[in-house]
Formats: C-alpha cells, structure tokens, sequence
C-alpha cells in the first residue's frame, strides 16, 4: 500500500509532469471508484492540475478551469494494491471495464495517467469534491506523521490503551504511517509492536517519536524525484525489516521474525525490539492447538 512517502513522491512528480497541461479525457473504468456523483467526473475535462498534495495516504489533486467555476479536487484512495502509472504518449482507446486499469487521465499533449489496481478484489476509490473536507476518510483524519508536534503525539501515546503496531497504523490518530513504515519506525525506535502506547515511558516515547520522523522523512528523500515506474522498488530497497522475513537483521544479525494475521503480516526483529522473545500470532496458535 502506498504511504506517506511515496503519495509524497507521486504528488512530486505529478506536479512536475502534468502541470498546467489541460486535461483532455477522463474516464473510469472500475465499478465502485466513483464515490461522488455532482460534480461529475467529466467535470475535469477542459481544466489544469494546478496542485497535487496529499492528506495522509490520500493524493489530492486539484483541477482548476475547465466546467467548473470553482477549483475541484480529484482525492485518490489507493488502497493496498493501487498505482499511478504515467505515459507520455497516452492511448487513445477506450478502456475495458473490469481490467487492471481503474481511471484513465489523457492530458492535451497526449500524456497522461491510469490508476491501475492489481487482483481481484477492488478498493481503490476516487472522489470528485470542491472541498477535501467532505471526502469523510480525509475528514477522519489525525494529524498528519511529520507535522504533529512531540506533546501532542505523546498525548496521543498516553491514553491509547491499543498495541503500538496498531497505534501507528490507525489513521484517526496519526495520518500517513501503513504496515510498512509502522515496522520501520518500531525496529529503529527498538520497541514491541505489542507494547501498548500508554506503557511507554518518557524516553521510549522520544525514540518513537524520533524514529517516526527520520524513517519518514529518509524514505522522502529516497523518492521523491524518482519515476512513478521506479518508486515500489526504491521503496522495498529502503526497508530493514518489513518484507524480509527470515533475512538477517542490519542491525544486530538476528534473523527478522514475522507475525501473521488473517489478512496481512508484518515484521520485526526479536533481539533489536523483543528482548528475543518471539511473539505469538495467528500461525503459532494453529500449531500450538
């Protein structure tokens, strides 16, 4: 799932691309991706990307001219498995309903983008909105990962009673952070992922903060300037620990450990964050029955 940084790095790169270049063609090709209907989507068509930014892992770009009297802004929820992939020689033809391909963007030069989504199952949603703020994902939202000051973040800390892996993750808190990144942070923090968030102590608290900071603001720096095409592979480069079950910790040599759950894992090293022990998950308790 894209996150904070690389929703920063395609926002870059869709600032430097397709700004200014009217939008010839808009079309949807995914059942369930519009979630609005006035205005409608073919309201795009005729106005120019002035700005693209995000809320948390929400890409926001916003469309001036065109039908529309006012700026409007097309808000993309990527979900686990969407992308933008750009071309600058765009086809022409019409997309086929049900394929990879979820939303189609043609701009006046005959470049332009898709939002594709991979597998069966289809997540990916788009919003056609005046303002952001009536998009209630975007509305939900938390404070955003790299603008949230230390004291309200450790405020947040002390009164969730939720386990920190989930404490990271959870969007009406902090905005930004996914499985991947929340691994990250808590390897380089070297705290449990189950440790609950009122039990940090002040310095423990500092170090997550901190390392929510600097894995996030690394892993920036990394994409931002990259090719939409390249930013999944310097994104898996740039991981220590999430996705690289059974390799070797960078840090300590341990051997990375995995929890897993119904519908998704995730990674941690037991001498860096558990004091060696090896937490229980979905997998231990089928063989432990």
């Amino acid at each position: 799932m894209p996150e904070l940084p690389e929703i920063t790095a395609l926002g870059a790169f869709l600032t430097e691309h397709a700004a200014d270049d009217p939008i010839a063609f808009v079309q949807p090709a995914a059942m369930g991706l519009l979630a609005t209907v006035q205005p409608p989507i073919g309201a795009l068509v005729g106005g120019t990307i002035t700005a693209v930014g995000r809320h948390g892992k929400f890409l926001d770009i916003t469309v001036t001219g065109g039908a529309s009297p006012e700026p409007l802004h097309l808000i993309l929820h990527l979900a686990r498995a969407g992308w933008l992939r750009w071309s600058d020689a765009m086809s022409t033809a019409m997309i086929k309903l049900g394929g990879p391909i979820a939303l189609r963007v043609r701009l006046t030069s005959g470049s332009g983008f898709d939002v594709t989504e991979a597998g069966t199952k289809k997540s990916v949603t788009a919003w056609v909105v005046a303002d952001p703020m009536t998009v209630p994902g975007v509305a939900r939202l938390g404070p955003d990962a790299l603008e949230i000051t230390f004291d309200e973040f450790a405020a947040l800390a002390s009164a969730s009673a939720a386990q920190l892996k989930s404490f990271l993750r959870d969007q009406n808190l902090i905005a930004g952070i996914g499985n991947a990144y929340s691994d990250e942070i808590l390897h380089t923090a070297k705290l449990s992922p189950y440790q609950a968030g009122k039990r940090l102590t002040e310095e423990e608290t500092h170090r997550l903060y901190d390392a929510m900071r600097s894995v996030l603001t690394e892993a920036i720096e990394r994409s931002v300037g990259q090719e939409a095409a390249r930013l999944k592979g310097e994104k898996r480069t740039g991981l220590r620990v999430h996705a690289r079950f059974g390799q070797k910790c960078p840090v300590c040599g341990d051997t990375i450990a995995q929890v897993e759950f119904a519908d998704r894992t995730f990674q941690y090293c037991p001498t860096c964050q558990t004091g060696g022990r090896t937490l229980a998950d979905r997998a231990m308790s089928r063989l432990l029955k």
